[in-house]
């Protein structure tokens, strides 16, 4: 079966590109170039990623994203022009995924297509468990599923990689480098502030305190590790 990708960006021709590049993959490739086309087609199809560009009119790719994530887990990965880390950090504070700076080589955004895509299929076949409950906390590892007191919180891919990867191996400390070696997958070009927004925003979803995580803990210096 086809991988489903949706490329959100306001310049055509960069958009052309893109697509024609991905096509030559196999893959299907969706168009929008704005903000609310963009959540159209998101909200009417399902999709394997979504390319989203950072500066789109009617609404920018980080209310998009928002958006998208209020309802759905699809990995997204956001396009930027600007380098800067803010830029990048508010991505994944939005629940982006990934993001690539332009102007990007297309080998290295289709190696990062190719990783996620990976990643999400094998994260199933790699899991020990397909069930893991602890004290309120349900992960239904094949259908990606999260519960906290049988109500469902919705996670990102990357999101729920991690705590998946964290809860089969209670106790073990991940270091942030590991984290950021088996959860993105390949020679990810950003440093270990990736991890911890990450897990901030996991706290923030499944802990019933964040600032005194009872199923994400830090071991200080090192990394981090579940609840043993």
């Amino acid at each position: 079966m086809k991988s489903k990708i949706l490329v959100v960006d306001d310049e055509k021709l960069i958009v052309k590109g893109i697509k024609f590049s991905l096509e030559q993959e196999g893959w299907e490739v969706d168009a929008a170039y704005d903000g609310q086309e963009a959540l159209d087609l998101a909200r009417s199809k399902e999709y394997d990623v979504i390319l989203l560009d950072v500066m789109l009119p009617i609404f920018d790719g980080l209310e998009v994203c928002r958006q998208i994530r209020q309802t759905s887990n699809v990995p997204i990965i956001m396009l930027t022009a600007k380098g800067e880390d803010m830029d990048k950090i508010m991505g994944l504070e939005y629940g982006a995924d990934d993001y690539v700076t332009k102007p990007f080589n297309i080998l290295e955004l289709k190696a990062r297509i190719k990783a996620i895509l990976r990643r999400v299929a094998q994260s199933d076949q790699k899991q020990t468990k397909k069930m893991i409950e602890v004290e309120g906390l349900r992960l239904e590892i094949n259908s990606r599923r999260v519960f906290i007191n049988d109500e469902e919180i919705n996670l990102t891919a990357k999101e729920f990689d991690m705590l998946a990867l964290l809860a089969n191996s209670p106790g073990k400390v991940y270091s942030r480098d590991k984290l950021l070696d088996t959860i993105w997958g390949y020679d990810y070009p950003g440093d270990v502030r990736t991890v911890d927004v990450h897990v901030r925003r996991l706290r923030e979803k499944i802990e019933p305190n964040p600032g005194q995580p009872e199923y994400i803990h830090t071991k200080w210096g090192v990394g981090y590790y579940f609840k043993d």
